[in-house]
This record gives structure tokens, sequence and C-alpha cells, in this order.
């Protein structure tokens, strides 16, 4: 196919960039306009790419993306965020090609910095004055009069720029990543593309990743070494003032790069970008407060980043040990399954049935080809860590999707046996694994294999009985007392979501369960910055006060809380006081990262009016929605209605509810339900209704 080598930025961009329409936050905001619930609307107009992008309040960036696409083509500023980007930063580096969006460690990735410069130094700054982003899409402008775009089309991208008239060229620096990860790589010309390979480290450092790439420049450019793993590409005086760069990625050769390379122009990329985006917001449609509906849309955004789709078109892809493999269906990997297995995976599951199926099945065939809780050194992409994946595949096969988990079934038994149960915290979190693991192997109906898991979690309760019955000790409220990881005695001692009906025997009974939820959040132990206790404002489902919990639920997503922990471990002498949620750059407490969409996927959770009950069995909670009016797409064309009468701000707390036009006595709807389509209609209420969600709870026990 002929490219075409005609360029010219989108006429929109240069106004929007000229006339500064995009400098500003709120005039980013005051430009959407188009109600979310009308057919065809354009969904990416509500989303705001640059929530979270400020400071140490979410880690995300706004760069051109694709959903679950491994580039990223994203600005590295001075100085920088986890993701390469601070919102308020002038001072640009140039711009990389992947990051993993919202994760700890200081981030990772950064791969392949490009700086545009003009005359023959590469050392002038590019000091930003305006700047304009969307789902797919990124553009910037610069004091020194060169302009620049992005997008990403699947592993492909463009970079579109333009220069005042005399000599220019880029700086490339093959070198480059975040956090200090790069290990190696290797390069070539041919005519005008750059191709080659770059070795990083994961996040956190714990294993390392290889991707192939493929740089093509629309103007012949005169290559030379500036110095080890740093490239120079000037272009004459005379050459166009309009300069592409196309660029694609693969996990697997240099080969399936360059046949990636989009060959049409800038802007059909983009609107092919923005067009699916589009299909992927739209699947959950909401109508209410214009402002709530763009902060919902920001997130749910932030919840189809990642896993990465690592197959090439004709199924070819590399396994975790490097190896050559085929598939039939998508092949993912970009793991952060102990940050988000609770709320983005299981959104994923529900909203995103066809891409999950794939996801569990990728998930199962790490332990074909080497599982680590963390990496290995032969990584298909970028990152971060696998534990409770057990806990993730037997979520997928109660929830109908096929797993063919036979082969893998000696791997998933060495795991839960080398399990670590030395320290109070992952004495909990392994028993969770050991749960799955023999309900795993009951519905495989091995059955005496299945009792030796079983027993081998029920040990939680002698953990539990040493370090978290009594929180009367001084370090109960302590971070990473005893060893704990993340978070304190009082967050982890809830932390048995598989069996919280022998929870409740533990603290003594339901009454004594009852008050010391009281306890924990009276004062302020609960820590919504990180997620080891992310279920308990939940658990007042299984009390005979279910109303709690919807009251909580409420708050944390919308209404001022007080939050004394960060994510830095720390208890703070002056805490947050806020709303956690805000649609801004700085838009979470401190340290609060979001963590792969696991942050985001609990507010869209929260706005749909249900949550996950514990992953692992198909059950949601539920709570007044945010919204008045929302629709989510279901399997077959079905639509799953939820309405909420008497919706106002204060009305917080369930009346009553009527699931296809019957009442619903009990407090939970399963995935079934959901997914079979239908309506739920939810009255709200000022004021508690103590008798509502007392009959038929649901409550997760050994059986």
């Amino acid at each position: 196919m002929t490219r075409k080598n005609k360029i010219t930025l989108p006429t929109a961009l240069l106004i929007a960039l000229l006339s500064g329409a995009f400098m500003l936050y709120p005039a980013h905001l005051r430009a959407q306009t188009l109600p979310a619930s009308k057919p065809g609307a354009d969904y990416t107009s509500l989303v705001n790419v640059f929530l979270g992008s400020s400071g140490d309040h979410g880690q995300m960036s706004p760069a051109a993306s694709y959903p679950f696409s491994m580039l990223s083509i994203g600005p590295q500023t001075y100085p920088h965020t986890h993701t390469g980007y601070e919102y308020n930063a002038k001072k640009f580096l140039g711009f990389t090609h992947n990051r993993f969006e919202g994760v700890g460690c200081t981030g990772s990735g950064g791969i392949i910095l490009i700086k545009p410069f003009l005359g023959r130094n590469a050392g002038g700054d590019l000091v930003r004055t305006s700047q304009a982003a969307s789902p797919g899409y990124y553009a910037v402008s610069f004091q020194n009069g060169i302009t620049a775009a992005f997008s990403v089309y699947g592993k492909s991208g463009m970079h579109s720029y333009r220069f005042p008239g005399g000599e220019k060229g880029f700086y490339i620096d093959l070198s480059h990543s975040l956090s200090n990860s790069f290990v190696a790589e290797e390069h070539r010309m041919e005519g005008r593309v750059l191709s080659g390979w770059v070795d990083s480290k994961t996040t956190c450092h714990a294993g390392k990743y290889r991707l192939y790439y493929a740089l093509e420049f629309s103007q012949p450019v005169s290559l030379s070494d500036s110095s080890a793993h740093r490239l120079l590409a000037h272009l004459p005086a005379a050459s166009q003032s309009g300069v592409e760069i196309r660029v694609a990625l693969s996990s697997v050769s240099v080969e399936y790069a360059k046949a990636a390379l989009y060959a049409d122009s800038f802007q059909s990329m983009a609107e092919k970008s923005k067009a699916d985006w589009n299909a992927e917001l739209s699947k959950i449609r909401v109508d209410g407060d214009a402002e709530r509906t763009r902060l919902f849309y920001s997130l749910l955004y932030r919840t189809l980043q990642s896993p990465y789709t690592i197959n090439e078109t004709d199924g070819t892809y590399r396994g975790t040990d490097g190896s050559l493999q085929q598939s039939k269906s998508k092949r993912y990997n970009g793991w952060a399954v102990w940050d988000n297995y609770r709320t983005q995976l299981p959104l994923l599951s529900l909203v995103y049935p066809e891409r999950f199926q794939d996801i569990s099945a990728s998930l199962a065939g790490l332990y074909q080809y080497g599982k680590r809780d963390y990496a290995t050194q032969n990584e298909p992409s970028n990152t971060v860590r696998t534990e409770h994946t057990i806990v993730v595949l037997l979520d997928a096969l109660r929830k109908g999707y096929r797993l063919n988990l036979s082969p893998v079934l000696d791997s998933l038994i060495k795991e839960v046996d080398g399990l670590d149960f030395s320290r109070p915290d992952k004495a909990l979190e392994s028993s969770y694994d050991a749960w799955a693991l023999s309900e795993i192997l009951a519905i495989l109906n091995k059955k005496e294999l299945s009792m030796k898991y079983r027993q081998k979690a029920l040990s939680y309760k002698d953990y539990w009985n040493k370090d978290f019955r009594d929180v009367t000790q001084p370090d109960a409220d302590r971070m990473q007392a005893r060893g704990l990881y993340q978070g304190t005695i009082w967050q982890y001692r809830w932390f048995v979501p598989f069996d919280v009906k022998g929870l409740i025997g533990l603290c003594g009974g339901e009454q004594a369960y009852t008050k010391q939820l009281d306890e924990f959040f009276r004062n302020d132990y609960y820590n919504h910055a990180n997620e080891p206790d992310l279920q308990v404002p939940l658990m007042y489902n299984a009390s005979p006060e279910p109303w709690k919990s919807q009251e909580l639920v409420h708050r944390l997503a919308v209404d001022t809380v007080v939050q004394y922990y960060f994510n830095d471990n720390s208890r703070g002498i002056d805490p947050f006081v806020d709303r956690i949620y805000q649609n801004k750059p700085q838009a979470y407490i401190r340290t609060m990262d979001d963590d792969a969409g696991a942050m985001s996927a609990w507010f869209v959770f929260a706005s749909c009016g249900i949550s996950p009950a514990c992953v692992g069995w198909p059950v949601y909670y539920l709570n007044v929605p945010l919204f008045p009016s929302i629709e989510v797409a279901m399997p077959g064309n079905k639509t799953f209605r939820i309405r909420v009468e008497g919706y106002s701000p204060s009305a917080r707390y369930i009346d009553r509810v009527i699931l296809n036009g019957k009442p619903l006595d009990r407090n939970y709807i399963t995935h079934q339900e959901l997914s079979a389509g239908g309506q739920i209609t939810v009255y709200a209420s000022e004021k508690p209704n103590i008798s509502w969600g007392i009959k038929q709870q649901w409550i997760s026990q050994f059986k």
C-alpha cells in the first residue's frame, strides 16, 4: 500500500494549540457538551486524560494510547512522576513509547526517547506553551515554534511534527527508561527505517522484558551516533517543515514490528483510535450530573489500559519463557494482579466478556510457560506482579468462562505448596490462594486433593488468632508492624474474603464483629490509598446492618473522607480531608496509585451500584448507584438497566429493590442475573431501611 507522505496537523488541533484552548484544565472540562446517553455520542470527549497526572496523586499520564496496547506515546517531562510526565512541568525531554499506568516502584517503561530539535545541536530546551489530549491522542506546542501530535492504533503509532524553517532533527535515546531500568539494545538503519530491540527491567526491577520496534521517518535523515545508544537524526534545511515518524512495537520480532507500521495518514489513525475508544467506553452508558459523568468516563478509561495484547495478527506470540507460541485467540501480558484482581479484572469479566475470556486463558498460560510472583527474565511485555492469579482463575470458572486447567494443574498445586506463611499478612493472603485451589480441585472432581487444600486454607484461623485477634496492642495501627508488607494489623485482620462466616466466629459472633467494624471506621483506621483493606467497606453486608456499607461506599466515592494512612507506609499526623475521586491532575489521596485501573474500577463499580463480594464467587453486593440511570451492554445484544427512584445526592441508602419486576429482599445480585440482561430498580432513601438486606444474606463460608 502506498503511504501518504503529505504532512498536515489536523486543523482542529492547530486551532486548539494556537488559541490555547486546552492550556488550562477548567477549559478542557468546559469543552465537554455531549450527553453520553444519546446514540452516537462521543464518549472520548468526556474523558479527562490529565486526571491523576500531577504529583503522587494517581501516577497516570496523558499519553496517546489504545485499549490494551503495549504502545503508548507520551511526553517525558522534567520533573516527572512514575509515568514520565508531570502536569505542571513545562520542560519536556522528549517523547517515549511505553509506560505502566498507575503503578509504584517509581514506575517502569519509558523506552525509546525521541526529542525534536532545531539547528544542529540537540541541547536546546523544549518549553511547553500549550497541550491537548484525548483518548488515543496527545498534542503539544513549544516556545521554539515546534508543534507535535501523536496517535496510537493497535501496536502502531505516529508522531506528527511541524518545525519552523531551517535545519532540524531528532535526538534518539535508545537507552532511555524510567527508574533506570535499561538493560541492553541493538539497532540498525535501513533507508528511512530504524529498527531493533530494547531490553528493560520490569516494574520494581523484578524481571526483564524485550520489545522489538520499527521507526520509519517520512523524509530521508542523516543518522549519526551521539554517544552509546544515543543517535542524532538530522534533516536538511530545505526539507519539509512537516515530519512524521511511524512506529510499531512487537513482542515477537523486528519483522512483525515493520509489518505493523501504519500505512495511512495521521488523521486516519487518530479517527480509528477514537472510534475504538468510543466502542469500549460505550459499554456502560450513564446519565446524570455532568461533572460526575466526566469523572466516571475518565476513570472507566483508566481501567482499559492493561493487560496488553501481545500476539501478532497470525496468532504468534512469546511465552514468559521467551518461546515462540501460536494461539487462535488473543494473548495478553502485563499484569498487576495483586493490585487489581479485586476490581479491574472483575469489571472486565462483567462488561468485556470476550476480552476477559482471552485474558483468563492468558493467565492460565502463565503456569505453562513459567510464572513468577513478579516477573520472569523473558517477559513479552512490561509487567508488575501476578499473586492471586489462581483466585482470578476460580472466579472465571464460576462465571462460566471456558478454561482448561488440567494441563497446568500440577503447576497450580506446586505454587500453592510453595506459598509463604511466614508473616501475618502473607499467611492470610496465602490462605486465600489455598482456598481457591481447593475450590478448583472440587470443580475438577478431585475431592481428596480438594480436602487437603481446604485444610491448608482453614489454617488461617491459627494465624488470625495469633496476630489479629488482639487489636489492643500498641502496634495494631502501625504501618508495617510485625513484618507486614503494606498496611496495619487493623487493616489486614479483615482479609478473609473467602470465609467471612468463619471470621465472624473468630471475632466473637455477629454482634462483636459489627462492633469491631464500627471501631475500625470510627477511628479512621481504613486506608483507601492502597488495596489491602479495600473490601472492608462492604463487610457490613455480612452483618445485621448492611445499610452501613451503603453509606460507606457512597462516602468514599463522592463525599469528604478523613484519611490518616498513606501508601508510603506512613500514618500522617495531618490527615487527608477531602473527596478521594476528583477530576483533576491531583486526583487522589497523596501517594494513592491507580494501580493499573484498580482504584478506577472501584469507582466504576460503586457508580453502578454493585461491587464484587468475594473474588472467586460470582456475587455482587448492592449499593445506591451514583447515577439515576445506567445501562450496561451484555453479551448477545442484551442490556442490563439500572434505575434509581428517589435519586438525590443525600439519598445514599437502599429502601427497597425491584429486579425484573419482582421485589428483591437480598442484598446481592449474581453475575448470571446481570449477564442475562434485565432491569434493577433501586429505591433510594435519605434514611436507612434497617429491615432491608438482612434476609437471605450472602456471606462467604466454607461448605
